[in-house]
């Protein structure tokens, strides 16, 4: 099978184009810029499936660029699909799109609260899944995964979690608030995606999780293996707010910050056969590089 990859220089899209690659699969994963549609029209040529994984995953990036990118990015892809002939596509979107649920899991039946949709990357991500799900709906061969918070090796820019990682692993962030988040192996995302081409229904969504951690379970596990302290400080979640009005932090993860960040993934394990591993590894693989990084 001959596929593409969108991202395949990034974090999850160089995990998702090895994994493809030791599946047998044939990958092209030249750069080639999303609002180029001309350029997509002739990467896709030729190609059975489409990986389309490119975003731009900030909260600091203006709010135009990230649409830009985000949204007409993926209508671009969408139609060069259409134009190239690829047959399926499988779209990266994020768990932030189908919640987070206050009291438990969010599934893929859930949406997010109406409060965190002013975050520019959270909007343009829901913008553009439903392009794709409407595509879907059209006849296309369409699937979408949603993966939650990936960690590991190779998230080298980093992306906001892994700067997360990074702080924490550097002691740089002493303190927590009481909150959540699923995390996941970014080499079970990466085998989550197969998956869900190989398996995965036309016009569905699937989580893909590892672990629901609070972020005192998560922070105490980075600090142990890069051999510190964990953080003891908890900080109540008012003093965020006060804290980014003052622009002491940043104003959109501090509202992701307001509801624990956990998803269930018991569709994928159903429908895929997905099974992600401990995430344990992934963390010491990305506190390693991090560390390989600053000793460089």
């Amino acid at each position: 099978m001959k596929t593409y990859v969108t991202g395949a220089s990034g974090f999850v899209g160089s995990h998702v184009a090895a994994a493809l690659r030791a599946h047998g699969a044939e990958v092209r994963d030249e750069r080639v810029e999303l609002l180029d549609r001309a350029a997509l029209e002739r990467a896709f040529a030729g190609c059975d499936a489409v990986f389309h994984v490119a975003a731009l995953y900030s909260f600091d990036a203006p709010a135009e660029q990230i649409a830009r990118v985000n949204v007409l990015g993926t209508e671009n892809v969408l139609r060069a699909c259409a134009a190239a002939g690829v047959r399926r596509l499988v779209h990266t979107s994020t768990a932030g799109t189908c919640g987070p649920v206050p009291g438990r899991a969010a599934t893929e039946e859930d949406v997010p609260p109406e409060h965190e949709l002013a975050i520019p990357y959270k909007r343009t991500k829901l913008e553009a899944e439903r392009l794709v799900l409407a595509a879907a709906r059209d006849g296309f061969d369409a699937v979408v995964v949603n993966p939650t918070a990936p960690v590991g090796d190779g998230d080298r820019k980093p992306t906001p979690t892994g700067r997360m990682v990074e702080g924490v692993a550097s002691g740089r962030i002493p303190a927590y608030v009481a909150s959540g988040l699923n995390v996941v192996d970014v080499r079970d995302v990466a085998a989550g995606h197969v998956l869900a081409l190989e398996r995965g229904r036309a016009g569905e969504r699937y989580l893909l999780g590892g672990a629901d951690l609070t972020l005192a379970e998560l922070f105490a596990a980075i600090a142990r293996i890069a051999g510190r302290s964990r953080p003891r400080v908890r900080v109540p979640y008012p003093v965020t707010v006060g804290a980014a009005q003052l622009g002491l932090a940043n104003r959109d993860e501090v509202r992701l910050a307001r509801t624990p960040m956990f998803f269930s993934s018991a569709k994928a394990e159903r429908e895929l056969g997905y099974r992600p591993g401990p995430v344990e590894p992934a963390l010491a693989r990305a506190v390693a590089e991090l560390v390989g990084r600053a000793a460089a």
